[in-house]
């Protein structure tokens, strides 16, 4: 409400004019000023105007107008939680090597040491059959694989003749095994010659050695 007429001759500044127009000089010298006290509406020297608090919804503190989370509570600058921290992913290990590969098992052998041929010869001589006599009982112990008896000579002789010779030894050692109760059909006797020596052939011993039968189990 207007509350009076005040003249304000030494007033500085531009001031409202009920006559709507404004002084020309920009000064109030003069002029009528009028001016209100108290709440719009209330009389003259109300009590201080009652000013309604900003509305905060979810009560932090903060108004909502400054509020950019206004229904959520969080004692932040603008009002929103604090982020929460990323995790860093873990890191993916590295896939295990493959493993690697798996020999297959060396087939047994068994080389018959004692068991020898004179020379040009594929009679047994007594002095094997007690080694054959425990090879006869080993290979029971193999079950049911089949075996190979290979026969050798010594370098001495034509290869021809030579293979020939060894296949005789491989087939005297194959039936005094039957003999001795392993069946015919796990025995293959197979002759090599003077191939796969395992002794000096220059040398009367290294020969000897090398006039020999093997048995070698057969995958």
């Amino acid at each position: 409400m207007l509350a009076g007429v005040v003249s304000a001759h030494a007033a500085e500044g531009v001031f409202y004019d009920p006559s709507n127009a404004a002084s020309s000089s920009g000064k109030t010298t003069g002029y009528e000023l009028y001016r209100t006290i108290g709440c719009p509406g209330k009389g003259l020297l109300d009590a201080p105007c009652q000013v309604p608090k900003e509305v905060d919804t979810d009560g932090d503190g903060i108004p909502d107008s400054k509020d950019k989370c206004p229904t959520v509570y969080a004692k932040t600058a603008d009002g929103c939680p604090a982020a929460e921290p990323v995790a860093e992913p873990a890191p993916v290990p590295a896939p295990a090597p493959a493993p690697a590969p798996v020999a297959a098992p060396a087939p047994k052998k068994l080389v018959l040491e004692g068991v020898n041929f004179d020379h040009d010869k594929a009679t047994l001589r007594e002095d094997a059959h007690p080694i054959l006599d425990q090879a006869a009982e080993g290979l029971k112990e193999w079950g049911d694989v089949k075996v190979e008896v290979a026969g050798y000579t010594d370098s001495r002789g034509k290869d021809k003749y030579n293979l020939k010779l060894s296949q005789r030894r491989a087939e005297a050692v194959r039936a005094y095994l039957i003999g001795k109760g392993i069946a015919a059909d796990r025995l293959t006797a197979k002759g090599f010659g003077e191939t796969r020596p395992v002794a000096d052939n220059k040398t009367a011993e290294g020969r000897f050695k090398n006039r020999r039968v093997e048995l070698i189990e057969q995958k």
